[in-house]
């Protein structure tokens, strides 16, 4: 028996073709290659696994690449990404139970056999996670560009999915959809759920569907996060109500809870010094603002509510642009975090200032023209007289 997974991939790769027919059969044969859409098992060509070649090394049997994703990997990860598995030990467990089968003709294959998950669990969610994708060049990108939301740090909290399934109601078909997947996360960063946004099929809004949003797995006190707090968070409910103050405020850490009634419960770090709620300009938003709030100062934790001029910050984000949006909320921080945003930001123009004039001869200072034009930016942040002081 194999002992590690160096020697199952080898193994696998003896008879990659079987392999290929038995987990990625929606793919087929095109001369030493099995072409497929992607190793979750989608239609398409843009995938490729080789089917013959040396067991280990450049063009090895097993290995393959997907031109579309840059994903890449050998056999066991075929299994992975084809029945969903997160843990290896179940993908070793499938691995060695395919290599008992006896083999039978390509047309007659049976389709791979998927651990039974309940559907709405963490355990689903997880699963879900696993089989979706970075959100680079995906519909998602489209679809939150079309939201005003640009150039967001930290989206690794986000995922796309080409084909989600979505089920109107219990007594209908399930359909597939492209969708946003949102990881869900305790406070030490284990996943606990995942959020779904169906979209478009061109990415230009949310399919038309009538619930385009559901959740599944643990939600309560739980929240999607983009990037990691400690002293400092800016809580809210919506992803892209979040994403939008991100866009703003792109080093302060976020967290989405989904709802009011789950920014109502969330469960606060225990590092945690000063909270901002982003709330909504409604009566669930005014709700959560007071419950939170209520224990947030219960643990000593100082609470400021930011407010939208309008419904909420993605909408402030549409109807005034970024630069006032920025200006806006900046007027609402404490007079240390407009600080240490203008630090940061100061920061990050000087190295882009240094990278800019940088000339042939490293001696060279920087210009005339563009010290005046960096002096001129950074004494233009709201509050910049405080951080001078």
């Amino acid at each position: 028996m194999p002992r590690d997974a160096s020697e199952l991939a080898c193994c696998l790769a003896r008879d990659a073709e079987a392999v290929c027919r038995h987990y990625l059969s929606n793919g087929r044969r095109q001369g030493r290659y099995w072409t497929v859409g992607d190793v979750r098992n989608t239609p398409g060509r843009s995938m490729f696994v080789r089917l013959s070649g040396p067991e280990s090394g450049p063009g090895a049997a097993g290995r393959w690449s997907d031109l579309a994703s840059a994903e890449h990997g050998d056999l066991l990860d075929v299994i992975r990404g084809s029945c969903g598995f997160i843990d290896f030990r179940d993908v070793a467990d499938e691995a060695r139970r395919f290599l008992n089968l006896p083999r039978a003709e390509p047309r007659h294959t049976p389709k791979p056999v998927r651990t039974s998950i309940p559907a709405g669990t963490s355990e689903a969610a997880q699963r879900l996670i696993a089989m979706s994708r970075p959100i680079r060049r995906t519909l998602v990108e489209t679809y939150l560009c079309n939201r005003g939301i640009k150039g967001v740090h930290d989206a690794g909290a986000l995922r796309f999915h080409p084909r989600c399934y979505y089920r109107p109601s219990d007594s209908s078909s399930t359909e597939t959809r492209p969708a946003m997947i949102a990881v869900v996360t305790d406070l030490s960063g284990a996943i606990t759920g995942a959020h779904r946004t169906w979209l478009a099929p061109d990415g230009f809004g949310k399919a038309q569907v009538d619930t385009p949003r559901r959740a599944m797995g643990g939600l309560l006190g739980h929240a999607v996060r983009f990037g990691a707090a400690d002293d400092v968070l800016v809580a809210g409910e919506g992803i892209e109500t979040m994403l939008s103050l991100r866009c703003a405020l792109p080093v302060m850490p976020m967290a989405a809870a989904l709802s009011a009634n789950h920014l109502a419960a969330l469960l606060l770090p225990p590092t945690l010094r000063r909270l901002y709620i982003a709330r909504d300009a409604d009566a669930a938003g005014d709700m959560a603002l007071a419950a939170l709030t209520k224990r947030a100062e219960a643990a000593r934790i100082e609470v400021i509510a930011l407010s939208p001029q309008k419904g909420d910050f993605n909408e402030d984000l549409h109807a005034f642009g970024l630069g006032a949006l920025r200006a806006a909320l900046r007027a609402q921080l404490a007079p240390q975090d407009v600080v240490r945003l203008i630090r940061q930001r100061a920061a990050r123009m000087g190295s882009q200032m240094s990278i800019l004039s940088r000339p042939a001869n490293p001696a060279r200072p920087m210009s005339d023209k563009a010290a005046p034009a960096f002096t001129r930016a950074i004494a233009a942040e709201p509050g910049a007289e405080h951080a001078a002081r």
